[in-house]
């Protein structure tokens, strides 16, 4: 897992619509980027997660704090799950696992006794700099929205 204070890995995926959308272009604004990795689209937790940045969005926007969130799921179902959901902010297409490993968010995961490999629910607040500034683990999808717009006071 990166930490705080760890240099954020750069990348390039593509949105929901196709458009290749890089890191790199959302620093150097003076605020932070909120980069959140979920295992998949339209499942009850990640619904759930979505739905609470949704819902969170314009107090994220007031901060000028872009969202990002990233699955290894197509651009067609980013494309679906964003429609579906009236989801306004950035989801971006990785099933090449170039980032979420990059992120180190892929690793063993135990359901029900079935151990596999998977996406870790993880966000990265990433200061302005490329700098982590902050790191939610073992997240709690319908509080992390909350959780980081609290932190963001702190910083802001």
């Amino acid at each position: 897992m990166l930490e705080a204070g760890m240099k954020a890995p750069e990348f390039t995926l593509p949105d929901k619509d196709g458009n290749e959308v890089s890191l790199d272009s959302f620093l150097g604004k003076g605020t932070p980027v909120v980069v959140y990795f979920y295992p998949k689209d339209s499942t009850p937790g990640c619904t759930k997660q979505a739905c609470a940045f949704r819902d969170a969005y314009a107090d994220y926007e007031k901060l000028g704090v872009p969202v990002i969130g990233i699955s290894k799921d197509s651009v067609k179902s980013h494309g679906n799950f964003a429609l579906k959901q009236n989801l306004p902010f950035t989801l971006l297409s990785d099933p090449e696992l170039k980032a979420i490993q990059a992120y180190d968010v892929w690793q063993e995961k135990k359901l029900y006794g079935k151990v596999s490999m998977g996406v870790v629910r993880t966000t990265y607040v990433i200061g302005s700099d490329g700098v982590i500034l902050k790191v939610y683990d073992k997240v709690k999808p319908e509080k992390n929205a909350g959780e980081i717009l609290e932190f963001l006071g702190t910083v802001l």
